[in-house]
Order: C-alpha cells, then sequence, then structure tokens
C-alpha cells in the first residue's frame, strides 16, 4: 500500500547546488540552492527566488558557477543557505569560502569546493522564479578524478531531503549504467 503526500518537491536525489555570482563592486556571494536540475545537454535550471541578493547579482553580471556541495563542505554551505547576503554582505567570506576567478564566465569559482559548472544566465523569469543557465564549461580539481573522470567517492557530493530536511551523503556505486539492464534483453 502507498501513502499519499500530495503535491510537494519530493524528488529524490536532490542535488544541492552553491550558486555563485559577483555583485555590482565584484564582490563574491554564494547561496545554496536545492531546487533544480540539468534540463538539456548544456543547460541547467533552478528555480531562485527574486529576493535573493545572489538573483539580482546573476541577473545583472549575465553569469553564474554552480558548484556541487560536498560533504567536506557541509557546513559552510548549509550557512549560505540560511543567511542572506542582502544582510550579511561579507558571508561568502565568512563561510570560509575563497574565490577564484571562473576563465570562462563572469562569477567566481569557489576553492573548496572542487567541481562546478560554469554557466552564463540564458533567461530568468521573477514570476515563476525560474533561472535557465548555458553550461559553457565544467571544471574539476584533479583531486576528484580517477582516470580522468569525476570519481563520486573523491567528490563526495551531498543531497537533499525536502521531507526530513537533511543532508545525505552520496558515494556508493551500485551498478552500472546502460549496462546492468541488457541482463532482460
Amino acid at each position: 500500500m502507498r501513502k499519499n503526500f500530495g503535491a510537494k518537491p519530493m524528488a529524490y536525489p536532490m542535488p544541492v547546488y552553491i550558486i555563485a555570482s559577483y555583485d555590482s563592486n565584484g564582490v563574491p556571494d554564494a547561496m545554496n540552492a536545492a531546487w533544480g536540475g540539468i534540463s538539456g545537454e548544456d543547460k541547467i535550471t533552478i528555480c531562485v527566488d527574486r529576493s535573493h541578493k545572489t538573483t539580482a547579482n546573476v541577473v545583472e553580471r549575465k553569469a553564474f558557477t554552480v558548484s556541487m556541495a560536498t560533504v567536506d563542505q557541509l557546513v559552510p554551505c548549509d550557512y549560505v543557505g540560511i543567511v542572506s547576503a542582502n544582510d550579511v554582505p561579507d558571508k561568502f567570506a565568512k563561510a570560509g569560502f575563497h574565490a577564484e576567478k571562473s576563465e570562462n564566465v563572469d562569477a567566481p569559482l569557489i576553492k573548496e569546493l572542487p567541481l562546478a559548472l560554469e554557466c552564463k544566465l540564458v533567461s530568468y523569469d521573477a514570476e515563476t522564479e525560474v533561472m535557465v543557465g548555458q553550461i559553457v564549461n565544467v571544471c574539476a580539481d584533479e583531486s576528484i578524478l580517477t582516470d580522468g573522470k569525476v570519481d563520486p567517492a573523491k567528490l563526495k557530493p551531498i543531497v537533499y531531503d525536502t521531507a526530513g530536511h537533511g543532508y545525505y551523503s552520496m558515494t556508493e556505486r551500485v551498478g552500472s549504467a546502460f549496462k546492468d539492464g541488457k541482463k532482460l534483453m
């Protein structure tokens, strides 16, 4: 028997994204956003409230980076989600993050987060609060690579549980995509 929960955002896993941008003075900012996903070969779509300073920054600068939150950086990643840069202008620094200028877009990379999507703003709809970015590059620190590919066990990304408001690690490989299902062919 199934239990009905009604219309709720309970997709699993829900990645924890850290969106980074520069404000009009070039000060880096970051926020935690969990409501989004890849929406095409080179697009990412994220629901971002119009009241966030990050939203204003992205709309102004037309660029942002999206880093994957990690187990190792859970505390600062959560911090940038519960504190607003509208109230704490130096929250990026208070989180212990260090910015590195992206080579591809007008936005900061966060040195402490080893995997990032570098994005140009495609659109932001203030009514629906849906932001779409074109992924122009993905960069990864060599420390999370195995045989030249991102290794989830080294990245140690976290996912968000919307029902229980918890973060969970996601590192164990349990199968092979596009292969295991062939057993039924």
